[in-house]
């Protein structure tokens, strides 16, 4: 690793993250946006994410069935672009390791996590179940079962931008061997629900914090969270190693729920630009 950059002066990680996106419509075409950061980050913006477009058109908000905040507009004809670029205060920890957690038998789960057991439409439990149990069912439970699914999905799964596809599930992924981040989640997430343990989609921003530089261009980042114990743990089957600076978006079942933009008529995908970054504090 390079040397650390300073902390700001209350001792946390200063992020700057954003994006910009743009489209040509040929006629006005109505979006639903899900590309705000996850509320539960609203007291660390140092400088909030609004959202920009040009032209401007209006929006409303509106809270999703999980918790997620959205926004309904419609694109006018032609380029249109959407952008936010957002200052977010990093408590500048890893992922919470909790090796001791353990697996809540099914009738004891809290009634809230039950949907995240039940098959989605890029998690098919159904044909991975005699796959999971092979693979898993004999080994240990709770986080070290969660980890030996992370372990197995990071080896079995060839990552590479070339290999994304956006119809790709986990029963495809696992047959093809290969993927993006969001197919190394949704393969993980549906073998923990194979194996009685309640997993979620999380998209957000992970940047190179803290790390060296991984090749590729940046992206929005696909992860999980798992139901151990009376809390839900960050898992990252694609890096498979705890990080620092992730910036949560969106939660859902799998992707589908999380979509960052879903658009009702034609439309082109003209530039994708996302960042997250670490600032300097200013001396």
């Amino acid at each position: 690793m390079g040397h650390p950059l300073p902390l700001t002066p209350d001792g946390t990680l200063l992020l700057r993250v954003g994006f910009e996106i743009a489209y040509d419509c040929p006629q006005p075409t109505p979006m639903i946006l899900a590309l705000n950061i996850h509320y539960s980050r609203s007291g660390d913006l140092v400088q909030p994410d609004l959202l920009i477009t040009r032209p401007a058109v209006a929006a409303q908000s509106y809270r999703d069935l999980f918790g997620n905040w959205c926004s309904r507009i419609v694109a006018p004809a032609g380029k249109f672009v959407l952008t936010a670029d957002a200052l977010v205060r990093d408590a500048g920890l890893v992922d919470t390791q909790a090796p001791w957690a353990q697996q809540v038998p099914v009738e004891h789960l809290p009634e809230e996590t039950l949907v995240f057991l039940l098959g989605s439409r890029y998690c098919e439990t159904d044909q991975l179940a005699e796959i999971a149990w092979k693979h898993f069912g004999n080994g240990p439970t709770g986080w070290q079962r969660v980890q030996a699914i992370c372990d197995f999905v990071h080896q079995h799964i060839e990552f590479g931008y070339h290999h994304a596809r956006r119809t790709r599930t986990a029963w495809e992924a696992y047959n093809e061997g290969q993927g993006v981040c969001r197919d190394f989640a949704h393969l993980a997430i549906a073998f923990c629900r194979c194996m009685n343990i309640p997993a979620r989609y999380c998209t957000g921003y992970l940047g190179d914090i803290r790390i060296p530089p991984i090749p590729g261009p940046m992206d929005f980042a696909g992860w999980f969270e798992a139901y151990l114990g009376d809390r839900w743990y960050t898992f990252d089957a694609r890096n498979n190693t705890p990080r620092i600076g992730r910036v949560l978006m969106a939660r859902g079942r799998d992707a589908c729920d999380v979509a960052l933009t879903s658009t009702f008529g034609p439309n082109m995908l003209e530039r994708f630009t996302v960042w997250a970054e670490e600032v300097v504090p200013s001396q």
